[in-house]
């Protein structure tokens, strides 16, 4: 017996079902996107190690990229992210774009991780920025297209949270506790975590990065004054912003959300599901002020998030917010009567195609009624059969599949007959 060859770990296999979905995120995506104004762009699916080395932190690179020397002796990985292309695309052409420059994109990216509900190795992801605005009301856009998405796809405000902070806010709150700037990062990823891990460990893990009990215990209190937002004129802004665009009822302030990635400056931002099903955020970002420098362009400001298909996916898929999968996108059926006419169906076909309807022809002379089995199977609406007697008088028959049934029509009428049914 033949051995099965198995796809490579943590990739996926997108069946037609399964590419509905990743199409129907796509429509969803891109409508949100437009409607607020952003363009469409994509960067190279593979990048040079280095690219990712400044920004994005030890861990994506070391850890999680899909690293490998090319034929030239060259370290490059499959992209695991798209914010560092972007800053070297935008700086390229930075004196010819015209800002603030509005993009997004959806496309797919690598990292190794370990798989596991949610999170896979292959991934789709929605990436969109504003570069060229430094403004709290900027920051409060991007969070308003994430919000938007999340209404257009059926997800209320009870089933799905974006919650906000600010790491500037947080870095005074730091600066009152007296954790040193060197230790700021662990203590950031620290206060990130501190939702996710057990009581114990999370004290435990805080000692360990050396902090005291007394500070211990002030990143506690921070971290359930749930009004501290008060105490930062940019998260005051962004939720005037918000309210303007009818969207604050998506938006709450959580001082935990720190983000992991080392460019976030600003303003920060985590969407997640409420009920808890699952135990990632579905989209997350903020803003990142000094990311063009590191690839030679000049200081500008910048705004995005990101959102995965995988958690995304499988959340609408529980909360039942999917469309019904169409096994089809032709509505309409052809059938071959016999082999004589069946280059007539196939000439049928393409008149019908002509005025602007799906339509699949029967790929061979088979039983009617086998054929109009395969239709309802594949839930087309109408089927339309020439025989003999049609072809000799230029008429056709149209058959209603939901009632079953059948009219016969001239020839010329067939597509205004054929639309009555759908």
């Amino acid at each position: 017996m033949k051995k099965t060859i198995q796809t490579v770990k943590g990739t996926r296999e997108f069946y037609p079902e399964q590419m509905s979905l990743r199409n129907y995120i796509y429509e969803k995506v891109r409508s949100a996107s437009q409607a607020f104004g952003y363009q469409e762009w994509d960067g190279p699916f593979i990048e040079t190690i280095e690219l990712y080395a400044a920004k994005s932190g030890e861990e994506l690179v070391k850890k999680q990229s899909f690293v490998f020397t090319d034929r030239g002796g060259e370290e490059v990985t499959l992209r695991p992210e798209l914010t560092p292309s972007l800053a070297r695309m935008i700086a390229a052409k930075q004196g010819e774009l015209t800002f603030p420059v509005r993009w997004w994109s959806f496309g797919p990216f690598w990292r190794y991780e370990q798989p596991q509900k949610g999170r896979t190795r292959e991934f789709f992801q929605w990436n969109i920025d504003m570069l060229g605005v430094n403004s709290p009301e900027a920051d409060a856009e991007l969070i308003a297209v994430g919000a938007e998405f999340l209404r257009s796809v059926g997800l209320s405000p009870e089933r799905v949270r974006i919650y906000v902070n600010n790491r500037r806010l947080m870095n005074a709150q730091f600066d009152a506790l007296g954790i040193s700037d060197k230790n700021r990062l662990d203590v950031a990823n620290l206060v990130d975590r501190r939702s996710k891990m057990d009581p114990e460990k999370w004290d435990a893990y805080a000692l360990e990065l050396g902090l005291s009990q007394p500070q211990i215990d002030g990143l506690k209190i921070m971290l359930s004054d749930f009004d501290l937002w008060k105490q930062s004129d940019e998260l005051s802004r962004t939720f005037s912003a918000l309210d303007a665009m009818n969207v604050r009822e998506y938006i709450a302030f959580d001082p935990s959300i720190m983000r992991g990635l080392l460019y976030y400056t600003g303003t920060t931002f985590e969407a997640f599901d409420t009920s808890g099903s699952l135990k990632r955020s579905l989209f997350g970002g903020g803003r990142y002020d000094n990311l063009l420098e590191d690839v030679g362009g000049q200081p500008l400001s910048g705004v995005g998030f990101a959102m995965g298909d995988v958690g995304m996916g499988i959340f609408l898929q529980e909360a039942g917010l999917l469309p019904e999968f169409e096994p089809s996108p032709a509505q309409v059926l052809v059938t071959v009567f016999d082999e004589k006419l069946w280059l007539e169906s196939y000439k049928l076909g393409a008149e019908l195609r002509s005025e602007g309807l799906n339509v699949m022809v029967y790929p061979e002379p088979a039983k009617l009624p086998k054929q109009f089995k395969f239709a309802d199977k594949m839930k087309m609406k109408a089927a339309v059969t020439v025989g003999p007697d049609e072809v000799e008088r230029n008429l056709v028959a149209v058959k209603n599949l939901s009632s079953g049934e059948q009219v016969i029509v001239p020839r010329e009428a067939a597509v205004e007959e054929i639309r009555k049914v759908l």
